[in-house]
């Protein structure tokens, strides 16, 4: 059973620039070693991204050290 080819096309997603542009990383046969270089930096990234928002909404809440102290010590976790 062939699927036409205009189906296929009305069905692709865009994908996204970061997608895009890994697709090019992959494009020069990497080594493990990059890869997993490419992926600690992606973590990286991440993460201080994630760190910066949680910092942005707690300031955001007025949420104090000692709220933070308090639902880490909940005995109910």
């Amino acid at each position: 059973m062939a699927i036409s080819l205009k189906f296929m096309r009305s069905n692709i997603t865009k994908l996204s620039p970061l997608q895009l542009e890994l697709l090019r990383v992959y494009s020069f046969n990497p080594t493990e070693e990059e890869l997993h270089e490419v992926k600690k930096i992606l973590g990286k990234f991440f993460a201080r991204r994630l760190t910066r928002s949680v910092g942005e909404a707690i300031k955001k809440k007025g949420i104090q050290e000692s709220d933070l102290e308090a639902w880490l010590n909940e005995e109910n976790q």
